[in-house]
């Protein structure tokens, strides 16, 4: 069955701006939340590498949930999937908040995040098409980043001052985003009908898979934003121990400041890429990628916060103009074949995969004593080995 496209393309729609005010709010809650968390750990003297941890519990229900999340996005009004995702994201960050165990109310989080990606993507290429789909991805991603930036620092800045306060407002701005997506337009399932048997789902989002490996142009796609994804969660907790190491600074609240110069950088290189590359010049995006690793290497040496943030900003410009083009091409070609909502799956499940995978080396040299400066050099130098040669297999194909 065909997708149902919505005829209004305007980036400015009610519907595009419920959508954005919507994907604000609950991103927020998710950045804020895990720098209030990780607080929490902190304040209750869990061990460093347990941090990972918290992350990686979050990825985790991305991966187990991957198979079904795609065709809930697709047989229902995504707008509606949306809704009730954040409804999940709420009740973990209450659950936190009234003394359970953070590692279950965060996984909670993670489940509702699951089921919310495809359908925050899917519902993009409903509500607008052709080459204004690059331009609606670079508005979501910069609303992303604008609340990275804010929920970041918020929840460090909050942590800092109050701890269960900060885990309150979390849960506060996720009933925001619940009212938000009450204004979401109601649009017609994109693929009603289908079998919710756990065979024939599992088989469908493998047969998703399957195809979507096949085709150069989304494979290229989901290696690309998989590599970044998983390298963009661990600079996040190498941030948290950097500080203190680097800076000789302890307090929550400086590695959200940087989070935040990484985020700025996103929304100016992604407002790049809407302007300069297409659905056919992705390819433009790559040397971009490559030298994301160049200087993350080069700031792991750094002593000072200055150059630190000037160079994290350079990392986020970069970021944005990598990320954003690859995310359009596989949503465009997806749509195409299995439909937005499952191409949007299976690419969560490789991010989640490479974020699982480079978490737990990440945790792992931590545990072992490897320094902090090691790991971001070696980090930062085969991250950019790995996009080279990304870039250079899609060429020669």
């Amino acid at each position: 069955m065909r997708e149902s496209v919505h005829t209004n393309t305007s980036l400015r729609s009610k519907g595009m701006m419920a959508v954005i005010a919507a994907q604000f709010l609950s991103a927020f809650g998710d950045n804020a939340l895990l720098f209030a968390t990780l607080a929490l750990l902190k304040a209750e003297f869990y061990p460093d590498w347990s941090q990972p941890i918290l992350q990686m519990v979050f990825v985790g229900a991305y991966i187990i949930f991957a198979p079904f999340v795609g065709q809930v996005a697709d047989s229902f009004p995504k707008g509606r999937v949306m809704m009730f995702a954040n409804g999940l994201k709420l009740l973990g960050a209450a659950s936190i908040c009234f003394g359970f165990n953070p590692f279950i109310g965060y996984t909670l989080v993670g489940i509702g995040a699951a089921a919310y990606s495809p359908a925050k993507y899917g519902i993009l290429g409903e509500l607008t098409t052709g080459d204004k789909l690059v331009k609606a991805n670079g508005l979501m991603e910069s609303s992303t980043i604008a609340s990275i930036l804010i929920g970041s620092v918020a929840g460090g800045v909050l942590a800092d001052w109050h701890v269960l306060a900060a885990l309150g407002v979390c849960a506060v701005v996720y009933g925001g985003a619940v009212v938000a997506n009450l204004f979401i337009p109601k649009l017609p399932a994109a693929r009603p009908g289908q079998s919710w048997r756990l065979k024939p789902m599992t088989g469908s989002f493998f047969t998703a898979c399957r195809a979507l490996w096949h085709n150069g142009e989304t494979r290229f796609s989901l290696m690309g934003t998989s590599m970044f994804w998983g390298a963009g969660v661990t600079l996040r907790f190498l941030l948290v121990l950097w500080v203190p190491v680097a800076l000789g600074i302890t307090d929550n609240a400086t590695p959200t400041y940087l989070n935040a110069m990484v985020a700025i950088g996103i929304v100016v290189g992604a407002g790049a890429a809407a302007k300069l590359v297409t659905l056919e010049t992705v390819a433009r995006c790559m040397p971009a990628g490559i030298l994301i690793g160049v200087v993350v290497l080069i700031f792991s040496l750094q002593h000072a916060l200055l150059p630190a943030y000037a160079l994290l900003i350079l990392i986020g410009i970069l970021g944005g103009f990598f990320v954003v083009p690859l995310n359009a091409l596989l949503q465009e070609r997806g749509k195409q074949t299995v439909g937005a909502g499952n191409a949007i799956a299976v690419q969560n499940l490789g991010e989640n995969l490479a974020m699982l995978l480079m978490l737990g080396l990440y945790s792992l040299a931590v545990k072992v004593g490897v320094p902090v400066v090691g790991i971001g050099v070696g980090f930062g130098g085969l991250f950019a080995i790995a996009i080279a040669g990304l870039w250079m297999w899609q060429r020669r194909r």
